[in-house]
């Protein structure tokens, strides 16, 4: 005998974004999904955390990252409603897997979709093991995008 489970219905993905091209990879895949479920996508930028001891300027740091983070995501708003999708953005700051993860748990998205890296460089490595933290301790499902 087969036995099929329901499969719950998705209505609000989650998508970090970090500007980087592999984080909008993420984000086109996330539209299609919504196309075809009549989905909702936020798209959520963590500024890391780093102990203020390590940066000369951390203020500087934090305003530059912010600012950064503003103007990816308002490419990402018009990328999703040009293909018909809402989309809702948080910027925050904090440990990254952490701060997605609560997030997603908080506002009870039935899905995450983000974008992994392939090792090479320091910032991949970092980035990778920001969607490797995401997929095992999330709760929720996790849809990685290489």
């Amino acid at each position: 005998m087969h036995f099929m489970t329901r499969l719950p219905t998705i209505k609000k993905i989650l998508v970090p974004l970090d500007g980087s091209q592999n984080s909008f990879r993420g984000l086109d895949y996330a539209i299609y999904l919504a196309r075809q479920c009549g989905a909702t996508i936020t798209g959520i930028s963590v500024i890391p955390f780093y102990p203020k001891a390590l940066l000369l300027t951390p203020v500087l740091y934090e305003r530059e990252l912010t600012r950064a983070a503003k103007e990816f995501m308002a490419k990402a708003k018009k990328r999703s409603a040009q293909n018909g999708i809402v989309f809702n953005e948080k910027i925050t700051d904090g440990h990254v897997v952490d701060e997605i993860l609560d997030f997603a748990r908080e506002k009870k998205f039935d899905l995450i979709v983000i974008g992994a890296r392939g090792l090479g460089s320091v910032k991949e490595i970092f980035l990778g093991s920001t969607s490797n933290g995401v997929a095992h301790k999330s709760k929720i499902p996790v849809l990685l995008i290489k």
